[in-house]
């Protein structure tokens, strides 16, 4: 069977932190703009000490020139200091605020993000997970999300603070002394360019990072499912190297990202250094020389109270960026990982435009069918009509028809060519070919996993694209090869064929097909725990498991694909005979290796490369002495 190549990995995009910002606005517009007031007030405090340095600095210089007693300075300077303090507790309260609010913030948006991805994934083609590892999706649940944790939590609110003290504190130098500024502004160049430079490196090792990760776990999900398979071939070595190689890459990308990353903050802090000592430098060269200064407000030249808080100031301001810089490398990965998640959310869903819906219906009184909200046993199709607006109900009979189907996987590859399979309501269906033959992609076509090229596919008269999928699945039963038991008991597993089942019910399906002898010898019985996809059963016991959910869900027509693959030759006996009870009065659809399964179909179909060469019952097609009296007198094998 050909699938789809791997898609090509999104690129991180900026327009993500645009799109997570407009997330959490709308998941909580009230809380976010309170947060928001309180960072902005936080971080206006923080440019104030400079303000009143300066002004505390500058009564000092008065009462020193004027010769006046300490006492007459400090009646203007303690009220300065008490305002001083009213600010910063003022601030402590914000800061506090603001952390609890993210808190509630970060949670939830991660629980909503989540449960919004969950969703989506739910409502994705077949195609998505035949095409993507099932652990690299897994990944977008784990490091995608803590990722954009990361930025949600503590890189954007960092980010706007540092950005909003950065504001505030330049505007007060450019109040105080806008050459002193301009030495200022020279350190910070250097800085930009500096952060840019080894930024712009730790950013690209930091998206190999995030998408060598997703690799990693992907191959160790495939690698713990098929450890067995693992172990039976002897390819611990070769699988031990195999990782290696992920590994090793996984390895070079993060030490490469953390050893830019870890080596900005250093080189920022001392670029900072070096530019305090030249303000200090700058500041003295024009306090000595009595040049003019030049200021936004009344600071005609330079003097203590200036040079001071400046320094505090540039200290500050080197500070946050910095600070601001640091915060680099979680952008940049909340941008990878949020690239990630919201490239899997805009994954196209699986397309449904049916309106033909699935309804439980009776005959009334006149012997016309309608519609009840009871479980009657009796299905119909509600077929409205946008014309006149009426509506119309087809008896579910199970009469199912593909008329010269065309379908490829890929294009330009055609799997199915010119199929045409007659199923009368009723009918027992057989499939026979080899692997690959088209035998599966047929009743993945019948449950619109897949939709076809060209040609039809007609239900009781109803092409299925008119359909809705929920519905034409719900009347469609299917036990697959591949057994899925989910973690719960057995009867949990059972129900899941029908959740309104009762206990009755589904001890009723398993006795149908004698998986009730099994389940009763188990430790609690039906109440068995299972986990890790029924472990602890053999895959024998998990299949019959998976016939009585089938039969439990009670539809009109069953899809058999190898039902009975991994149960032995005693125990098919004993479900084949319960699986007869299962099928009589229903169309179904039997993909089967073994002949003895297939022998008494109403119609068996011989399969070869995507086209039917043969059909007929058993009896005919031994008559014919083609590929199937080969098959069923050893002649060759299937495979």
């Amino acid at each position: 069977m050909s699938k789809p190549m791997m898609p090509g990995r999104p690129k991180p995009n900026a327009k993500v932190l645009g799109r997570a910002l407009s997330m959490l606005f709308r998941f909580y517009p009230v809380l976010v703009p309170i947060v928001i007031v309180c960072i902005l007030v936080s971080a206006v405090t923080a440019a104030l000490p400079a303000i009143f340095m300066q002004q505390v600095i500058a009564e000092i210089e008065v009462a020193q020139a004027s010769k006046l007693a300490w006492e007459v300075a400090a009646e203007n300077i303690v009220p300065k200091v008490i305002l001083l303090g009213v600010f910063y507790v003022i601030s402590l309260v914000a800061i506090i605020l603001q952390t609890q609010l993210m808190a509630v913030i970060t949670q939830g948006f991660l629980c909503k993000l989540r449960r919004t991805l969950f969703d989506k994934m739910q409502n994705l083609p077949i195609r998505y997970f035949d095409t993507n590892r099932h652990g690299d999706i897994m990944s977008h649940y784990t490091n995608d999300i803590d990722a954009l944790r990361e930025l949600v939590s503590q890189a954007m609110p960092s980010l706007l603070n540092s950005v909003v003290i950065l504001l505030s504190v330049f505007a007060v130098m450019l109040y105080y002394s806008i050459p002193m500024t301009m030495v200022l502004l020279v350190g910070v160049v250097a800085m930009v360019l500096v952060s840019k430079k080894i930024g712009g490196g730790s950013a690209k090792y930091f998206v190999r990072q995030q998408q060598a990760m997703g690799r990693a776990e992907g191959f160790v999900q495939e690698m713990m499912s098929g450890q067995k398979v693992i172990k039976v071939f002897n390819h611990e070595d070769k699988t031990e190297e195999a990782f290696e190689e992920l590994n090793a890459a996984l390895f070079s990308d993060t030490a490469h990202a953390h050893a830019y990353a870890n080596t900005l903050g250093p080189i920022i802090g001392n670029i900072g250094n070096i530019l305090y000592v030249l303000m200090a430098v700058a500041g003295g060269i024009f306090l000595l020389s009595g040049l003019r200064n030049f200021s936004l407000g009344a600071f005609p030249v330079f003097s203590i109270s200036i040079i001071v808080p400046f320094l505090g100031m540039a200290k500050q301001f080197t500070g946050n960026v910095n600070q601001a810089s640091q915060q680099i490398n979680a952008v940049v990965m909340g941008m990878a990982g949020g690239t990630r998640l919201f490239a899997m959310m805009d994954e196209e869903p699986e397309a449904d435009e049916g309106y033909v819906t699935l309804v439980n219906a009776k005959y009334d009184e006149n012997g016309n069918l309608t519609e009840t909200p009871e479980r009657t046993g009796l299905w119909a199709w509600r077929h409205p009509h946008q014309a006149d607006g009426s509506v119309t109900y087809t008896l579910l009979r199970g009469d199912v028809r593909l008329t010269e189907v065309d379908f490829a996987y890929v294009e330009g590859k055609t799997v199915l060519h010119d199929v045409s399979v007659y199923a009368e309501p009723g009918q027992k269906v057989a499939f026979v070919g080899a692997t690959g033959a088209g035998k599966t992609t047929i009743t993945n076509l019948i449950n619109r996993f897949y939709d076809i090229a060209d040609g039809k596919i007609r239900y009781d008269g109803i092409n299925i694209n008119k359909i809705k999928k929920d519905d034409l699945r719900r009347s469609l039963g299917i036990v697959l090869q591949d057994t899925n038991l989910f973690t719960g008991t057995v009867m949990d597993n059972i129900r899941y064929g029908r959740l309104d089942a009762t206990d009755e019910e589904c001890r009723a399906a398993a006795k149908l097909v004698g998986a009730d002898d099994f389940i009763t010898r188990l430790p609690r019985g039906y109440d068995t725990d299972l986990s890790g996809n029924g472990a602890n059963l053999s895959q024998g016991q998990r299949q019959m498991i998976a016939i009585a959910r089938a039969a439990v869900a009670d539809p009109p027509v069953m899809i058999l694909d190898e039902a009975t693959s991994s149960i032995d030759t005693r125990t098919e006996a004993i479900v084949q005979r319960g699986m007869d009870k299962l099928m009589e009065g229903r169309t179904v659809f039997v993909i089967a290796h073994r002949l003895s399964t297939v022998m008494n179909s109403d119609v068996i179909m011989v399969l070869d490369h995507g086209r039917i060469i043969e059909r007929g019952n058993h009896e005919k097609l031994i008559a014919d002495k083609g590929v199937y009296y080969q098959l069923y007198t050893g002649a060759f094998e299937l495979e």
